[in-house]
């Protein structure tokens, strides 16, 4: 294979191929619809109520494994 073959258009510069990427970056990110302040605001307090209630049951879990597992296990033996 000789190296004309290889020197096709996919072989430019790279300062070229970085402009024409962050081109198209900027075309793609002008096609993003952006959420409102409020739906950002809804979004994030169910995020949060959402993490705190994982949050609960975990605590919940780990409290009734400690009981079981290490407690009752431990007043057999």
């Amino acid at each position: 294979m000789s190296t004309e073959a290889l020197a096709g258009p996919e072989r430019r510069n790279l300062a070229v191929r970085i402009v024409h990427f962050l081109r198209d970056v900027r075309g793609e990110m002008r096609k993003v619809t952006w959420p409102t302040v409020d739906e950002l605001r809804k979004a994030t307090v169910v995020i949060i109520g959402f993490v705190a209630f994982l949050g609960i049951m975990i605590g919940i879990m780990d409290s009734v494994l400690q009981f079981t597992l290490v407690t009752a296990i431990a007043k057999w033996f």
